[in-house]
């Protein structure tokens, strides 16, 4: 029997407006399924009108325009509606799903559910469980000594992961996707034996633990820059008062 990071995955991944998971919004975002290792990878991809304006530091980065969004985007509501039914679908498969940086990507759908469709990421899922695969976790707790950054980027060429078009969210979400079949691979004495739904649960402390030591090396620096330990998705903030 393969090992699960030579069988089915999915990888999810979006473009947005900034990284503040309350406040920004969503303009793309992609699903890629690939059924084994070797298959053609199934690809959706869909791009959104967000409503706001697109800054023009967002806009280096991933290239999409206010024009174009406006011109060939879609309103949010239906597509978060339509990506999150994708995504519970392979949910419901038993399909385990990679998310490079989890707590961003998945947080800020889950603000969008909330901000456009009165609902959020767990409602769509029911009491099904997620089982969510983050490539910079596990990279930075299997080899945690290892110098230097771990963007997407940086891991798809420390793991030999070819990546055309960084910051498309199809050609990012299918980069990490095969980041995480390499990161199986390398450290298969460490991982074959356990279950992704087991590894999840691991990820949920090695994250914790990644975010304690990123905040003592910020006070020690003297930032006060908060890390939310929460993952694969960060609580809602209390309501005002």
């Amino acid at each position: 029997m393969p090992s699960w990071f030579e069988g089915p995955l999915a990888a999810f991944d979006t473009e947005t407006t900034g990284v503040d998971v309350e406040h920004d919004r969503i303009v793309s975002a992609a699903l890629v399924v690939q059924r084994g290792t070797g298959s053609l990878p199934e690809i959706r991809r869909w791009l959104v009108s967000p409503g706001v304006p697109v800054p023009p530091a967002a806009t280096e980065i991933h290239g999409l325009t206010d024009d174009h969004l406006q011109r060939h985007g879609r309103w949010p509501a239906p597509v978060v509606d339509e990506v999150t039914r994708a995504i519970a679908e392979q949910v419901a498969r038993g399909t385990p799903l990679v998310v490079m940086n989890a707590p961003f990507d998945l947080t800020l759908l889950d603000r969008e559910l909330k901000r456009h469709r009165n609902s959020s990421l767990a409602g769509y899922l029911s009491l099904r469980s997620m089982t969510v695969l983050d490539p910079r976790v596990l990279d930075k707790h299997l080899d945690r000594y290892r110098k230097g950054r771990r963007t997407l980027i940086d891991l798809c060429a420390h793991y030999g992961v070819e990546l055309t078009g960084a910051h498309d969210a199809a050609a990012d979400a299918a980069a990490a996707l095969h980041v995480v079949r390499a990161v199986g691979r390398r450290f298969a004495s460490r991982l074959e034996t356990l279950t992704p739904a087991e590894l999840h649960a691991r990820q949920t402390v090695w994250y914790a633990a990644q975010a304690r030591g990123l905040q003592a090396w910020f006070a020690l620096n003297g930032s006060d820059e908060v890390c939310d330990p929460a993952w694969p998705l960060r609580p809602d903030l209390p309501a005002a008062a």
